[in-house]
C-alpha cells in the first residue's frame, strides 16, 4: 500500500489555510474576553452608582423596618404620641406585618377583638367589625388610642402603658400593688413577667433607633 505525500504548494496552501483558522480563533477569544471584562466593568460600575449607594436603606428596611408613616404621623399627633413610640410598638408587636397571633390579636399594632370592642366603647364608636383590623388605618388608629389611654390611665408613665398593652391591665394593677409603693410607679426590672419585661425593653429600645433612622419620615 503505497502513501501519498502532499509537498509543495498544496502543502503551503494547507498550512496558510490552518493559519488563517488559527488567527481567527484567537481573534474570537480576544473579542469573548474583552466583552467579558467589559460585561464585568459595566457591572461594577452599576453596583457603585446604583446598588451600593441604596444598599445601607435596604439593611436599614430589613433590621429596622417602616411602613405606613404618614398614618403614624397622624394617629401620632391626634392622639398627642410621639411618633417613634408608636412606630416602635408596631415592630414589636409585628415587625409591621398584618399577621394575626395564636390568641386572635390583628394587625400591625396586634388588637385583640375584645380590645377593639372596648375601644370601641370608650371613643363613643358604635360599630365595629373583625375584619376591619387588617385595615392600616383603622388598626393604628385603634392601637393609638389604645396607648394613649394607657398612658393617661398611668399617669403618663411609659413602662406601665407598655407592659399594660402588652400583659393587661389587671397584671400591671397587681404588680404595683405587689410593689408597695405610694406612687403608681414600676420599674422594666420589676416586671415579673419575663415577656412582658422584655417587650417593654424591647420598644424602649427600638424608640431610640426610630428617632435616629427614621426622623424625617416620622416628622420628628
Amino acid at each position: 500500500m503505497s502513501t501519498r505525500t502532499v509537498s509543495g504548494p498544496q502543502a503551503a496552501a494547507r498550512s496558510r489555510t490552518r493559519s488563517v483558522v488559527l488567527r481567527r480563533r484567537r481573534r474570537r477569544r480576544r473579542r469573548r474576553r474583552v466583552a467579558l471584562v467589559l460585561g464585568v466593568g459595566a457591572l461594577a460600575a452599576l453596583l457603585a452608582t446604583v446598588v451600593l449607594p441604596r444598599l445601607p436603606d435596604a439593611v436599614r428596611e430589613l433590621t429596622l423596618p417602616l411602613r405606613h408613616e404618614d398614618i403614624i404621623r397622624q394617629q401620632a399627633s391626634a392622639k398627642q404620641l410621639d411618633p417613634s413610640l408608636v412606630a416602635a410598638v408596631i415592630y414589636a408587636e409585628s415587625r409591621f406585618r398584618d399577621q394575626t397571633s395564636h390568641a386572635g390579636a390583628r394587625g400591625l399594632m396586634q388588637i385583640t377583638p375584645d380590645t377593639a370592642r372596648y375601644i370601641a366603647r370608650l371613643s363613643g364608636g358604635t360599630s365595629f367589625e373583625q375584619g376591619d383590623l387588617a385595615t392600616p388605618q383603622i388598626n393604628i388608629s385603634y392601637g393609638t388610642y389604645y396607648l394613649r389611654y394607657l398612658l393617661n390611665r398611668y399617669d403618663h408613665n411609659e413602662v406601665l402603658a407598655l407592659a399594660a398593652y402588652n400583659g393587661g391591665e389587671g397584671n400591671v394593677d397587681r404588680w404595683v400593688a405587689r410593689a408597695q409603693t405610694s406612687e403608681r410607679s414600676l420599674t422594666t426590672d420589676e416586671i415579673p413577667f419575663a415577656e412582658t419585661r422584655e417587650y417593654v425593653q424591647q420598644v424602649l429600645d427600638a424608640r431610640g433607633r426610630y428617632r435616629n433612622k427614621y426622623a424625617s419620615e416620622l416628622g420628628l
